[in-house]
């Protein structure tokens, strides 16, 4: 009997059924999950992968991401990794987009291209995608579950300087955490921030942060004295229940300059 069959038999007979199935599987990886999952619409044009394969992809470097939304987006935060082809604040025309696509790929249009968006709903990842099949490239495909769905499991967001320099002055709800250390943080930091250091995370660290709890969407910015430092700490925040986390991959010196000359 087909395996979905059974299933919708299991759930049919109760929710004692369906935990007594799932006792009976527990020593078998599970095929189904929301990080193998995909949003598989019929008649796509390009293929999909699931949030198992983008994971995979930007440890291997085995294809170039590329954030297909408009650049304000972009800088606001994007996945850790990604390249953008937006430069301006509206969205330039395919005659501009595709040689920046094929700049990235090194000229070579067999290379593999994986593009995302702001999820289901956004048709962002998609035009681009015809875009490039329709300029020639063979290898292209979409992670149409997008950065929500990137978020929603913990995957590291990076910002850019340009969307701090908008989100600081502006978002007064905003949470910024300088992973530097105490020392450093006590000689200069940005104002209203807090310390939580990372080579002091395994002490505990972040449990003494003063995170907002209340809400657990709250914009909370990460930084330290360098991306690698700023990354420890955004590791760590991934085992949180916070949703909207993300990290500057620069310095604190230049993020330093770039608040006060804003």
């Amino acid at each position: 009997m087909d395996r979905r069959a059974v299933m919708l038999g299991l759930a049919l007979a109760g929710p004692g059924a369906l935990a007594a199935e799932a006792a009976a599987r527990s020593g078998d990886e599970n095929p189904c999950s929301v990080y193998t999952a995909t949003l598989a619409e019929p008649n796509q044009r390009t293929p999909e992968i699931s949030t198992e394969e983008m994971r995979r992809i930007l440890a291997d470097g085995s294809a170039v991401v590329i954030d297909a939304r408009k650049h304000p987006e972009f800088v606001a935060g994007h996945i850790a990794g990604a390249n953008s082809t937006m430069q301006e604040k509206d969205e330039p025309p395919a005659d501009v987009v595709v040689p920046v696509v094929l700049r990235l790929v090194g000229g070579v249009k067999s290379k593999a291209v994986v593009l995302y968006c702001n999820g289901p709903h956004c048709l962002a990842s998609k035009r681009l995608s015809e875009q490039l099949v329709a300029a020639g490239f063979t290898n292209v495909r979409r992670y149409q579950l997008g950065i929500p769905m990137w978020r929603l499991v913990s995957g590291p967001v990076e910002i850019e300087l340009a969307g701090i320099r908008r989100v600081y002055p502006i978002d007064q709800t905003a949470v910024f955490l300088d992973a530097r250390s105490a020392a450093d943080f006590a000689k200069q930091s940005l104002a209203g921030s807090h310390n939580v250091p990372a080579d002091k995370l395994a002490a505990g660290a972040l449990r003494k942060a003063p995170l907002p709890h209340h809400d657990f969407n709250t914009r909370i910015v990460l930084f330290g004295r360098d991306a690698a430092q700023a990354r420890a700490l955004a590791d760590a925040m991934a085992k949180t229940p916070f949703q909207n986390v993300s990290y500057f991959p620069g310095t604190f010196e230049e993020l330093a300059a770039a608040v006060k000359a804003h």
